[in-house]
């Protein structure tokens, strides 16, 4: 039988009350707000953090606070990745960035997938009146070397292809191409990169 964990990550229905996935959310949680009282002084102490929360850190890693994360041990980060103010990770399934991804301020990743159905997405009581909620989620994918601008929301199971940048203010719900400018809600794809965008000339 599976746990409500396994079910979980398997992008099964499972219950978010579960003991082992609220315990999972309170250290990440915790953790989370240690960060967020750092200062730029304590960079070391901030890499001890994410290192002791994350699934996988990468070198060279800028992640500035606010930063908010549902687990923390779902998303794993790339090498050369910057993460500019008040991102959030609501990591139920795996959120995997690549290297030298750039997140601007106000970035949300959201993996969770809430029913449809009124009556099957309020609390419910189990058979000790327990009140407890029950979703699913779907895993978020992005390549390296993608640029997100200000405002970006990420919905579940999207991936983004490599090399591609996300315009500000965009909602993400269908998968990106690689080495594309996109943007809009919902997001579309605008044009190609090439090497007439170079800002060298």
């Amino acid at each position: 039988m599976l746990t409500e964990k396994q079910k979980m990550l398997a992008g099964m229905l499972y219950k978010t009350s579960d003991e082992e996935l609220v315990k999972q959310r309170d250290i990440a949680r915790n953790a989370s707000t240690r960060y967020n009282h750092t200062t730029e002084e304590q960079k070391e102490e901030r890499r001890e953090i994410l290192e002791g929360l994350l699934g996988s850190l990468g070198k060279d890693i800028e992640l500035a606070p606010i930063v908010q994360f549902d687990y923390g041990c779902n998303t794993y980060i790339g090498d050369n990745c910057y993460i500019n103010f008040n991102c959030t990770f609501l990591d139920c399934a795996e959120i995997r960035i690549g290297n030298n991804v750039f997140l601007g301020p106000n970035v949300s990743l959201l993996t969770p997938v809430h029913p449809l159905l009124a009556s099957e997405r309020n609390f419910r009581f189990d058979d000790q009146g327990e009140r407890y909620l029950i979703e699913s989620c779907k895993p978020i994918t992005i390549g390296d070397n993608v640029w997100f601008g200000g405002n970006v929301t990420v919905t579940p199971g999207v991936t983004i292809g490599h090399d591609s940048v996300i315009g500000a203010g965009s909602v993400v719900t269908k998968d990106i191409p690689p080495g594309v400018v996109a943007a809009g809600v919902p997001c579309r794809v605008i044009r190609e990169i090439t090497e007439a965008d170079s800002v060298f000339g």
